[in-house]
């Protein structure tokens, strides 16, 4: 699995491949009012071994030239790992100390460790200003700060029978949900197919802290999209 420096490296040498590979340095003739993307996305938190897939909304309107308004909007299904470390320090001690005590009981192997797979479904709501560079007629640049609420929802799916009694007592509903605030930065570009049409590279790394009843720590989460990107409406001078 890509960490989530890996992807960025990646992100970020696709970006500067596509600003380069553009052979036209005149500025665009045409900045439309509105604007729209829908595309892939890829979502990844390193931390909890956290990798899904899933979908990106955004739209947005331009006041001026170079600022849009916009929301952003996606949702993403995947997988992430729990293990004792991650938990708060009181639940890691209680967890542990009961394994260590099952261990000498001979109730538990020698070798055992304990490891929750969960699946997991990822929402995010956000909203605000993003700057845009119109200096190229092939590619549009763009940056914004990355600000608003991530909701998650994690399904343990236990392996074994000291497990699933772990579960039972920290999920009793069989489910954590959470909502908090999320803060960052975004950006990408836009490389231009016509006036009116764009293939849109994006990508943003953010900060959150989910389940803090549970997780100790708190979190840096990457989102990398890629789709069609559509402006139309009055040309902004």
């Amino acid at each position: 699995m890509l960490d989530g420096r890996r992807i960025t490296q990646i992100a970020g040498g696709f970006l500067v491949a596509l600003i380069l590979a553009s052979p036209a340095f005149g500025q665009q003739d045409y900045v439309g009012r509105f604007d729209a993307f829908a595309g892939f996305t890829y979502l990844n938190s390193p931390h909890v071994s956290l990798a899904e897939k899933g979908f990106h909304l955004q739209a947005g309107v331009r006041p001026i030239r170079w600022l849009s308004l916009g929301f952003d909007y996606s949702r993403s299904t995947g997988d992430l790992t729990l293990t004792p470390d991650l938990l708060v320090d009181s639940l890691a001690a209680q967890i542990n100390g009961t394994i260590a005590a099952l261990k000498a009981a001979q109730q538990l192997p020698a070798s055992y460790a304990l490891v929750v797979p969960s699946g997991s479904t990822t929402q995010t709501f956000a909203g605000g200003p993003q700057v845009s560079f119109h200096h190229f007629k092939a590619v549009t640049i763009f940056v914004r700060p990355s600000v608003g609420f991530i909701h998650e929802v994690a399904v343990p799916r236990p392996g074994d029978p000291f497990a699933t009694q772990v579960v039972a007592n920290l999920a009793p509903s069989g489910q954590k949900i959470d909502t908090v605030v999320f803060y960052g930065v975004g950006g990408g570009v836009d490389l231009n197919i016509t006036k009116n049409f764009a293939i849109r590279a994006q990508g943003d790394f953010v900060h959150d802290h989910l389940f803090k009843d549970t997780l100790k720590d708190s979190r840096n989460t990457v989102r990398l999209s890629i789709g069609p990107a559509f402006q139309f409406g009055g040309n902004v001078k």
